[in-house]
């Protein structure tokens, strides 16, 4: 059985957000989440962790800086096959090896050497170029846009939908762009509490809103409406 929409007041909605937010912190803690110490390098991690674990970014990560890559002008300048073997933890790293240069390429273009000359550019046009850049989709851009350049743009990924369409507040069948607005358009418009909202969710999702979920030790089981998705 599919998950159903409850329906609540926009207040309720809302309010229901921040709690769910509030549970999850008390649980997990600020997650001081993305973990990068430069700019460009929270750039590279949000391509470099698409359908891998964090802990292999961190290992191809750890590869560019042993070698003394991981600067804008490297990277823009380097073999891609040599790119490749750098950060082959990551995983598909001759497809990612290729996606990176392209974000790269777009960057130099756009900033020249310094990624603060974009700091001035709208956010909604920074958004449309940066998902014109080919293997950037959604999810990269908007964690571009969150956490290396500090856009107040909520980050959806598959922990996302699986919590919230289980809670039923969003619709399994919901795309990105539906459950981005959902939660920009029911939080404040605030970069912090975006930020580690994402943050969170990830910490949930990974320990407790698993495809067989442990749902009695979640800091979110009194509030989960579980009897509309538990025969799913």
């Amino acid at each position: 059985m599919a998950a159903s929409l409850v329906s609540y007041s926009e207040k309720e909605r809302k309010d229901l957000l921040l709690k769910i937010y509030g549970r999850m912190l008390k649980r997990f803690g600020q997650r001081n989440w993305w973990p990068g110490e430069t700019q460009f390098e929270v750039c590279v991690g949000a391509v470099l962790t698409q359908n891998t674990a964090w802990k292999n970014v961190e290992k191809a990560i750890a590869n560019l800086k042993q070698s003394g890559k991981l600067d804008l002008e490297s990277i823009l300048n380097i073999d891609i096959d040599e790119l490749a073997l750098l950060i082959r933890p990551a995983g598909y790293f001759r497809l990612k090896a290729r996606r990176l240069k392209s974000l790269v390429e777009y960057l130099y273009k756009r900033g020249g050497r310094k990624l603060s000359k974009i700091r001035d550019v709208q956010t909604q046009q920074l958004r449309a170029e940066l998902l014109a850049v080919w293997g950037i989709g959604p999810e990269t851009a908007d964690s571009i846009l969150l956490y290396a350049f500090e856009r107040p743009v909520f980050v959806v990924d598959a922990y996302t939908k699986r919590i919230f369409s289980r809670m039923g507040l969003i619709s399994r069948e919901a795309d990105y762009e539906e459950v981005r607005t959902f939660f920009e358009n029911n939080l404040p418009e605030r970069l912090q509490l975006f930020n580690d909202y994402h943050a969170q969710i990830v910490a949930t999702g990974h320990n407790y809103c698993s495809p067989k979920p442990r749902c009695e030790e979640c800091p979110l089981e009194d509030l989960c409406p579980k009897l509309i998705w538990r025969q799913e």
